[in-house]
């Protein structure tokens, strides 16, 4: 028996598409989980930068912390009362929310910035500006003035 038609059976279109649907899935669910390692990386960068600039500002400004509360929001910059920049801009938290600032004391001896984390591991704590440190779980990475 010769055979002329050519064409693929049902079976075989179904393991295909079975397949594509399965490779879809596993891109999708590491696309998610790639962009909370990505905007987790950014708030731990962010914060960072934050936690140096201060500490810039706090020797350059009789031992004084940037103040009030209203210069730790997005976009405001910082610069000391001889002109001279520190932070250029605020940066905004990739959630679309700001960072979490508290703490900052009268006299602007002390200050503590969270953000929220998806992934929570290392320097975390279970609410706002409650500095656990190194190893600690949580949803909130912190950082704090260090003098």
């Amino acid at each position: 028996m010769n055979k002329t038609e050519k064409g693929f059976t049902l079976f075989e279109l179904l393991v295909s598409m079975s397949i594509v649907a399965i490779l879809t899935a596993v891109a999708t669910l590491s696309f998610g989980a790639a962009q909370k390692k990505g905007r987790d990386a950014k708030i731990v960068d962010d914060l960072g930068r934050i936690s140096a600039a201060a500490e810039q500002y706090y020797s350059l400004s009789n031992f004084r912390y940037p103040g009030p509360t209203g210069v730790w929001g997005v976009g405001s910059t910082w610069a000391t009362s001889t002109g001279q920049i520190v932070l250029e801009y605020f940066p905004a938290n990739p959630k679309g929310v700001g960072y979490t600032v508290s703490s900052i004391v009268a006299g602007n001896s002390s200050y503590c910035v969270c953000g929220r984390l998806d992934n929570p591991s290392g320097n975390s704590s279970n609410s706002g500006c409650t500095f656990v440190g190194v190893g600690g779980t949580g949803d909130y990475y912190c950082v704090k003035n260090q003098q």
